[in-house]
Parts: structure tokens; sequence; C-alpha cells
């Protein structure tokens, strides 16, 4: 038998089945469930070979990368995705290079953003992160917070609030993870009765993505699957 099949094209195809099969075994449609691969971390040359496969729309972590990396990519036509804390300071550069903010869990922030997009005359895709996690390590709004924090974005109009966010607990424990992720999905429900469209719910990674598809996920954040080992 020859060496498996290591490259990026290879691990992408191998993601997507996974995924595909998640879906089936939760009794979903996979076209329900995007993939958003995170390329935090690995260089330009990384996010071009996925590029190449089609893919247009990343994830990162930091607001330095993604200005590093957009601007070796700018031949591209590609979407940058925030997916990490983001600080007020940073809201300037995150109105100008982000396709989508997927890390909002503040007034203070929120309004950082609107006041530079409302300047420029755009708008931005944001989920809202909700704290699902007990870690103290984990951002996020509180889930009590959420209807009243809701509310002020609609006075926000360059903020086109699509869904929420979350990361679940780190644990081997199967229940508790999925606990998180079937918090997320109830709060949007919640949300959804008072009159908010929430569509996405953004929630799994490498290690339990097949538990956020079982309850409801309709986007993964993949990085180590896809661009293997940092």
């Amino acid at each position: 038998m020859g060496e498996p099949d290591d490259t990026l094209a290879a691990r992408w195809a191998a993601v997507r089945a996974r995924v595909d099969a998640a879906c089936r075994a939760a009794g979903r449609d996979p076209a329900e469930v995007a993939i958003l691969p995170v390329s935090k971390t690995f260089g330009p040359e990384a996010v071009r070979e996925a590029a190449a496969l089609g893919l247009a729309r990343f994830g990162e972590n930091k607001v330095q990368e993604l200005r590093d990396k957009s601007a070796a990519l700018a031949d591209l036509s590609l979407r940058w995705v925030l997916i990490g804390h983001l600080q007020t300071n940073k809201a300037k550069d995150a109105a100008r290079l982000a396709g989508e903010v997927q890390s909002l869990d503040r007034l203070e922030l929120a309004q950082a953003l609107h006041r530079r997009l409302d300047a420029e005359g755009r708008t931005l895709d944001v989920l809202v992160q909700v704290k699902t996690s007990p870690e103290e390590s984990k951002h996020g709004l509180p889930p009590h917070a959420l209807h009243g924090f809701l509310d002020q974005l609609a006075g926000l109009p360059s903020l086109r609030v699509r869904g929420l966010m979350t990361l679940a607990v780190q644990s081997d424990d199967p229940g508790a993870v999925r606990a998180c992720f079937r918090q997320l999905r109830e709060l949007r429900d919640v949300a959804a009765s008072e009159g908010h469209d929430l569509p996405r719910l953004s929630m799994g990674m490498s290690g339990d993505f097949p538990l956020a598809i079982a309850e409801g996920a309709t986007e993964v954040r993949i990085g180590t699957a896809i661009f293997g080992r940092r």
C-alpha cells in the first residue's frame, strides 16, 4: 500500500466527506452546513493553494494577520472572516478588511465598527458570539444579555446581524460539549420568536463538529483538519 494522500486537496475532500456524513447521521441535508476553512497561523501560500481548490472564505483570528495575508493575496477575490476576539481599537482595520465578523460580543465594539463602516458607506455581516462554556478563557456575550444586545444592534444599521457563534467547552464528555451547542440553538430559537431573524449558527471545530451539526450548526470552522497541524 502507498502512503496516504496528505495533500491539502485530499484533506479538504476528507473534511467535506466527514461533514456530509455527520449531516446524514443527524438527518440533515449536507447542503445546509457550510465549512469555514480557518487559515490562522498558515501563510499566504497555503491560502492560495486552498483558493485554487475553489475555496473563497477564510477564517482568521487576528486583524494583523488578516491585514498581511489580504495584502499578499490581493490578486484573489477572497472573503476574510474574523473569528477571534476583536479589540475595540482594532475595529477600524476590521471594518476595512473583513467581509464578516463572527466575534461581536459587546456594545462598545459594535459602536466602534458602526462608526467606521458608516463613515465609509459600508455594511458588514456579523454574528454575535455567545459564551456557552464556563471556561474563563472563552470570550462571548453572557446568554442572558443576548435579548438586550440584539435590540441595541437594531440601532446600528451598518451591522447586518446574521446569526450567532460559540465555542464549546474543551471536554472529553460529548454531553457537555453538545450542551454548549444546544444552548446556542435554543437562544437563537427564542430570539427568532421575538422577531430577530438569525438563520446562521457558527459552531463546531475540527474536534467536535459532528456534535455541533447534530445540534443545528449551519457552519463549522475547520482549521487543523484542512491545513494540517500548526
